[in-house]
């Protein structure tokens, strides 16, 4: 198997659930690798995502470790044995590998929910949106640059308006909605596009309002996908140094709380689309 220089997001979340399953029965690296008839360099390799992995490698680790949940195991099978070439590849030294990372971790999610307050969710976003917030971006970026994330962003929204659309959640603060990215008209044709997807049956959305009293959780934005099993659930929260992917399932289950808090305080979807078009309306 060929030595990978840089592995993505998706290879070395396989390698780490492989290293807690080790972790959780106990066993040190060198002796797991003799289990296996390898070296520890070796497994190493395999746990941070450096080498690619057969299904009956997996399956041996798996059993090594006494890893009792089926469905765990077969999940991580099939991110072992995995081949997609997705349409991000084709952004491969272009874009920040994060960009590539998301779009993969977009593709394989079972459901997908996001929590915003100063931004439209990006699969919402329309594409003068989308060319607004990336123009703030400081140093600018090159007009070349600007277009191609722009244009990735476009092409990530398969995941709600392909044919192989997934559950989507958006809950979305007032402030999102009111703050004007672009000017009136570009505004009103954003919030119109929200409107025309919210009326899928697989699309959900809710807003939380100014008035609404006694809401102390406006610094919890995030995005979650649900991978196969719960416990390959990602969330992602942006930083000052680029995107952050979370995969603890202490972290992870925390953020289902929290999102399920806030979800239950704002708009019913009904209410939420009413709300909406309000605001269009007075643009």
């Amino acid at each position: 198997m060929a030595r990978r220089l840089q592995p993505t997001a998706r290879q070395m979340r396989l390698g780490s659930e492989l290293q807690k399953l080790r972790e959780a029965a106990g066993l040190k690296g060198r002796e797991a690798a003799a289990a296996l008839g390898t070296d520890p360099a070796r497994l190493s390799q395999i746990e941070s995502g450096v080498v690619g992995m057969s299904e009956s490698t997996v399956r041996r680790l798996a059993a090594n470790y006494a890893c009792m949940d089926q469905e765990l195991t077969e999940a991580l099978v099939a991110m072992a044995t995995d081949r997609t070439h997705g349409w991000w590849e084709k952004y491969q030294g272009l874009l920040p590998v994060s960009f590539l990372d998301i779009a993969e971790l977009e593709h394989h999610a079972t459901y997908r929910f996001d929590l915003e307050f100063l931004h439209i969710p990006g699969l919402f976003q329309t594409e003068d949106y989308a060319r607004g917030v990336f123009s703030y971006r400081v140093p600018e970026l090159p007009d070349s640059d600007l277009t191609l994330r722009v244009n990735h962003r476009m092409e990530r929204k398969v995941i709600i308006t392909g044919p192989a659309s997934i559950p989507y959640e958006a809950v979305i603060h007032e402030a999102a909605l009111r703050i004007r990215v672009g000017n009136r008209t570009a505004t009103r044709t954003q919030l119109t596009r929200i409107l025309e997807l919210s009326e899928a049956n697989h699309i959900t959305v809710r807003v939380i309002p100014f008035d609404l009293d006694d809401f102390g959780g406006a610094w919890s934005a995030m995005t979650y996908a649900a991978g196969p099993v719960t416990k390959l659930d990602t969330a992602l929260r942006d930083t000052a140094h680029g995107t952050a992917f979370i995969d603890s399932e202490t972290q992870l289950g925390a953020f289902r709380t929290l999102f399920h808090k806030v979800e239950a305080v704002s708009l019913e979807p009904t209410r939420s689309r009413d709300f909406i078009h309000r605001l269009a309306k007075e643009l």
